[in-house]
């Protein structure tokens, strides 16, 4: 026999109010439960068509049901737009850190090179963000062959891939050492590690390797690449044609990552501009758009005082310098939320403007 849960609150109460007073328009929702804590936030371009399909769902099969079963109270801001609700919601969540947004999120679609920050930065591949120290490249659409150059990038340079929670003991440690150390795993056999889990290099030159594949990586260097193309040519000139394809099939991998990098720094750059987002009400809103994340945003301005304000807004804005590096983590969920956006709704970018020529416009 199920016992089914008892909800928080009068549901027909409570959607005799959501009826009532929420509206036909886009706005960002939260469940409250009984502490007055956020449990759910959500999103809608119709406000009260949405919630109302919360009090239709079936308990407990319906993910919108467990939700609603949770729930004590609803409160709901309009917004102007689908855009605005987007980014509502997306704030309104890293604020709260709502319990069923975690947990019942669904799994990024994207996916990101990492580089984590401890004794011995391992080079890998993840679709989650937030792990502090991290760095975070991309985002990339394709994982499996993000996933094979990666692997042929740790190949090449002698670094590690295996867990976050290897013990790392350089060759500097040396009164760690006893005879017969062994790595932990058979790359370092097969010179496909620098076997930093044993003692077998010293920190400043397994250092050294991974700086060289963070410039690579960023763009400013080609030493990964330019090994490949020495070996592939020696064996070559050796008439070792099946050595010479494994080493091409090397540099394939290795120059779809260098362009796949280079394709997401361009999306990002690309993203620098005032966008103008028309509101369903005429309550339009400009937004200053650096780098891909949305640095200010107003009403979209009408009269003279108000674009010379806005002006001054951009300026501020329009001369922070962009670096090839990694996404700040805390701008990461952003950054994909407007790529997405743009990628999605062409027609928005009809609607946007330079910083150049917003700057050079007269006022009058």
């Amino acid at each position: 026999m199920t016992t089914l849960a008892l909800p928080l609150t009068d549901l027909t109460h409570l959607k005799r109010r959501v009826s009532a007073l929420a509206e036909e328009r886009p706005g960002v929702y939260r469940m409250i439960d009984g502490s007055g804590r956020v449990i759910y936030v959500g999103k809608a371009k119709r406000l009260r068509t949405r919630l109302l399909t919360y009090f239709r769902a079936t308990y407990p099969d319906d993910k919108a049901a467990r939700i609603l079963n949770a729930t004590a109270d609803i409160e709901w801001d309009l917004k102007p737009s689908e855009f605005a609700a987007l980014l509502g919601e997306l704030r309104q969540i890293q604020r709260h850190r709502p319990v069923f947004n975690v947990r019942m999120n669904r799994r990024r679609r994207v996916s990101f090179l990492k580089i984590s920050g401890d004794a011995a930065p391992r080079i890998y591949v993840g679709s989650h963000t937030g792990t502090s120290g991290v760095r975070h490249y991309g985002p990339f659409t394709s994982a499996r062959p993000l996933h094979e150059s990666v692997r042929v990038l740790n190949d090449l340079l002698g670094l590690r891939d295996c867990s976050l929670s290897t013990p790392i003991v350089y060759a500097e440690q040396g009164d760690l050492f006893h005879d017969g150390r062994r790595a932990g795993c058979l790359r370092h056999e097969l010179d496909r590690c620098t076997g930093p889990c044993a003692g077998f290099v010293t920190e400043q030159e397994y250092r050294r390797r991974v700086q060289m594949a963070i410039d690579f990586i960023e763009g400013r260097a080609l030493a990964p690449l330019d090994r490949v193309v020495s070996e592939m040519t020696d064996a070559s000139e050796r008439n070792d044609f099946e050595r010479a394809a494994w080493w091409r099939d090397r540099f394939d991998r290795l120059e779809w990552l260098l362009a796949a990098s280079t394709r997401a720094r361009a999306a990002m750059h690309a993203l620098n501009f005032v966008y103008v987002d028309p509101g369903v009400y005429g309550d339009d809103r400009a937004y200053v758009i650096r780098h891909a994340t949305v640095r200010a945003t107003a009403p979209a301005p009408q009269s003279p005082i108000e674009r010379e304000a806005f002006r001054a807004l951009v300026a501020e804005h329009a001369g922070d310098s962009d670096s090839p590096g990694p996404i700040p983590t805390r701008l990461i969920d952003e950054t994909v939320l407007l790529l997405t956006w743009f990628r999605r709704h062409p027609g928005a970018m009809a609607r946007t403007t330079s910083f150049d020529v917003w700057l050079s416009r007269e006022t009058m």
